[in-house]
């Protein structure tokens, strides 16, 4: 899994010459924050400001956003800067209090769900979000282990970063005896056939759930992202995930329905990525996009899971539910039904899954380009009939779209994936700018 950390991060031994200015932030940057500063791009961008599908560079410059995830309706969107600053001029105060905007959100964030779910606790971030939902499953279950996918990202709390493959610093700890996570194989619909996606995926968390019940674990529960976002982004067939749910619940199990990046409308036809699917999961975890940069994060579920665990320790949270994060959250819901946006995703997505397929013919490189709605890769293979990771290529493709000035980010086990997610306002104009620079960038390298 170091590929893919490695792969969008600033290097200091292979960066191009950078002029002073950045130059100097870089170093001040490594100086104050040290080993845990990330920086993208071996020519780093120091960014002032950014509106709608655009972001803004110290020089001025325009750099289209196609990676972003958290300005899900768009950067700096007006209707829900004013909601913030309003409130905040107002009253932010923590969630003891009575406040009837927060009352009203969760009324109407919870009308957007299956009726089963029906109690909604807010936090801050997905992680904190992941990480109550495990406190949850435990709590109701009675059981430890969790099942997840082979290069799954679930945030970055002790608890979560060990269910979280693609942090690399937990591989190697986790899928052993000794562990309560088990890890099964991605949905590759690359790779495998739509027909037996589904089966595949089954057998893997049925043998996963053996295992974790012979090592006296017995099954907590299956956390999944049903756009299997880090694992390399699959979509399709919709509905696959039913039998492997199924399996999970027979074992004793809930399923976490991680939507942090396929929820809020990104799919395109629907608002939350489960519902691809045709399920109703256990416990629903939400976070980035919740608040279009104000961070916000909840977790949905039945009255009596919640209870399990709040019967022995409670749950509360300083800076979830504030008078600010509800306003904030409810002008996300505003904006998402006043602008369309859901059909915005379905309708542009299309098209731009329909321009990528085009290229299939012209850059062999280009192996499979898959998605829904705004959300989508494009998977790059050094040889199309072995299908091998092309992440050298990966590398060199973002930073080219990078000079460029257009940002996408990376997906997948060896970082070799191209993902596309971009703030739910793009249109088919910015397909075709993304489109030409991808097209450009894959001949400049001789692809």
């Amino acid at each position: 899994m170091k590929e893919i950390l490695a792969l969008n991060a600033f290097d200091r031994a292979t960066a191009t010459a950078l002029d002073a200015d950045v130059q100097r932030l870089v170093d001040q940057r490594h100086r104050v924050m040290g080993a845990a500063s990330v920086l993208f791009y071996d020519t780093p961008i120091e960014m002032v400001s950014a509106r709608g599908a655009f972001l803004y560079d110290a020089n001025g410059l325009a750099y289209l956003d196609c990676y972003n995830n958290v300005p899900s309706v768009g950067h700096a969107h007006p209707h829900v800067t004013a909601a913030i600053a309003q409130q905040i001029a107002q009253l932010n105060i923590h969630s003891r209090y009575l406040h009837r905007g927060m009352h009203a959100y969760a009324e109407r964030l919870l009308a957007t769900f299956p009726a089963a779910l029906s109690n909604l606790t807010l936090t801050c971030t997905g992680s904190e979000s992941n990480d109550l939902a495990l406190r949850l499953a435990s709590a109701y279950t009675g059981h430890t282990g969790v099942i997840v996918t082979a290069a799954a990202y679930h945030g970055n709390t002790a608890a979560v970063a060990a269910v979280s493959p693609a942090s690399v610093r937990t591989v190697a700890h986790s899928g052993t005896n000794a562990s309560p996570v088990r890890v099964v194989r991605a949905p590759d619909s690359y790779r495998v056939s739509a027909a037996d996606i589904g089966a595949r995926l089954a057998q893997d968390v049925e043998e996963a759930a053996r295992d974790l019940e012979q090592q006296g674990f017995g099954v907590s529960a299956f956390l999944v992202d049903s756009m299997f976002s880090s694992d390399g982004v699959y979509a399709d067939p919709a509905g696959f995930l039913t039998d492997a749910v199924a399996v999970v619940r027979r074992h004793g199990g809930l399923m976490i329905a991680d939507e942090v990046q396929p929820g809020f409308g990104r799919t395109g036809g629907h608002l939350w990525g489960f519902q691809r699917h045709n399920l109703v999961p256990d416990i629903v975890t939400m976070g980035k996009p919740m608040g279009n940069g104000y961070p916000m994060g909840g977790v949905v579920t039945r009255p009596e899971i919640l209870s399990a665990l709040c019967e022995r320790v409670g749950y509360f949270n300083t800076f979830g539910g504030t008078p600010v994060a509800a306003a904030a959250g409810m002008a996300v819901l505003d904006v998402l039904e006043a602008e369309g946006l859901m059909a915005n995703a379905e309708q542009v997505g299309a098209y731009l899954r329909e321009c990528l397929r085009e290229l299939i013919t012209r850059f062999p490189a280009i192996g499979d380009v898959r998605g829904a709605g705004l959300y989508n890769a494009v998977e790059l293979v050094d040889d199309p009939t072995t299908r091998s990771p092309a992440a050298s290529l990966a590398s060199a493709v973002i930073n080219g779209l990078r000079q460029r000035r257009v940002l996408i980010g990376a997906a997948g086990p060896h970082g070799h994936i191209l993902k596309l997610r971009p703030p739910l306002c793009f249109s088919r104009e910015h397909v075709d700018t993304l489109v030409r620079a991808i097209t450009e960038t894959l001949v400049s390298l001789g692809h």
